[in-house]
């Protein structure tokens, strides 16, 4: 069977957003050579991308997008010539679907989102942008579409009342490159929290019980990826930037991963991938039972959950004083992940999806 000559009109740089990264990026390393002849196409540069969400710049965002729109044109126009294309979450960010009509009958379109888009959330960096957003045209780009792969059940439901054409595909790991660390003696236990800017925001819900942690356990509280997380006057909080290059030697060498989420509609359209890097690295989980993380996350069992200050603070604490419970959950999540989310396992159905759409085309 020959190559899919496959186009993906995704928004960002390759190795970049994690979604891309765990989904279909990851997914195209693991398949066999020669089974997908792939064209990736990205609405932002990786200057532009690396400064999306700093504050302000409204201006240079402003210029940026018109630029990047005139790209996707171009880019739309080309990508008909296609196998399939491959959607990620929107042709383009502002405005109603006009960009995606365009390749309505042309070519089969697989449309991929493992976030809650239809609800129109917006980080705060951006927020004037998000005015001009039409989080109502999800459901018509999942109407027009060949298939729609989505990254939990919660997601399915939504697409499902558009179009009966809607396949699960959980974001995954690899997990013979996110494999558990060797751990160093240390007198402070690691607890730490891996994440974007935007969802740091979620850390700094759970400063109470921060506080109280770094109080009365001898712990280190390390933060990955938000340059500008504080927790002022709190004792060993160390921030680090977040890099390809380091993601695995820095939350690998956690000995305690947090996931804090609020409970609300957005959350539940998480794909939980925050708790299955830490497992996959052997990291025991500490998680809110929002969405996905309760499929996740068996409390006891390959982690723990939390919801009240009181609760992060007794999980978090247990975990503190016991090293056989870490090493026990930690070791039960890495078999969670291998077992029902790694990327070996969930790269040849996503061949599948592709040349079934292929297969589709007149």
């Amino acid at each position: 069977m020959g190559a899919v000559k496959v186009t993906f009109v995704v928004p960002y740089p390759q190795g970049r957003a994690p979604g891309q990264r765990f989904r279909f990026e990851q997914w195209l390393r693991l398949l066999p050579p020669g089974a997908v002849d792939a064209r990736v196409l990205p609405l932002f540069s990786p200057a532009a991308y690396a400064r999306l969400y700093e504050p302000g710049g409204t201006l240079r965002k402003a210029g940026q997008t018109a630029g990047a729109l005139a790209r996707r044109l171009l880019q739309i126009r080309d990508a008909r010539d296609a196998d399939v294309v491959f959607l990620y979450r929107e042709a383009f960010p502002l405005g109603p679907a006009l960009l995606e009509r365009l390749l309505d009958g042309k070519v089969p379109v697989v449309f991929d989102f493992d976030d809650a888009i239809f609800l129109g959330e917006t980080s705060a960096a951006n927020a004037m942008a998000g005015r001009l957003k039409v989080p109502g045209k999800t459901a018509g780009i999942v109407a027009a579409a060949t298939v729609t792969t989505v990254g939990n059940e919660y997601l399915a439901s939504y697409a499902r009342r558009f179009s009966p054409r809607v396949e699960v595909l959980p974001t995954t790991i690899d997990v013979d490159v996110y494999r558990p660390q060797p751990r160093e003696e240390r007198d402070l236990v690691r607890v730490g929290g891996s994440g974007s800017p935007t969802t740091a925001a979620h850390l700094r819900s759970m400063e109470g019980a921060l506080r109280r942690l770094l109080d009365k356990f001898p712990i280190e509280l390390v933060v990955m990826g938000d340059p500008a997380f504080r927790l002022a006057g709190a004792p060993r909080v160390t921030v680090v930037p977040w890099s390809s290059d380091r993601e695995i030697a820095e939350v690998g060498a956690f000995d305690i991963g947090l996931m804090p989420l609020p409970d609300d509609d957005w959350s539940r359209g998480k794909c939980g991938f925050k708790a299955l890097l830490y497992m996959a690295l052997g990291v025991p989980p500490v998680v809110s039972p929002v969405g996905v993380n309760t499929e996740i996350v068996s409390d006891g069992e390959n982690g723990l959950l939390a919801s009240s200050e009181e609760e992060w603070v007794e999980a978090v604490g247990r975990l503190v004083r016991d090293a056989p419970l870490r090493a026990r959950l930690g070791a039960a999540g890495r078999s969670t992940v291998v077992d029902r989310y790694s990327g070996q396992g969930w790269a040849p159905r996503f061949l599948e999806v592709l040349r079934q759409a292929a297969d589709s085309r007149p």
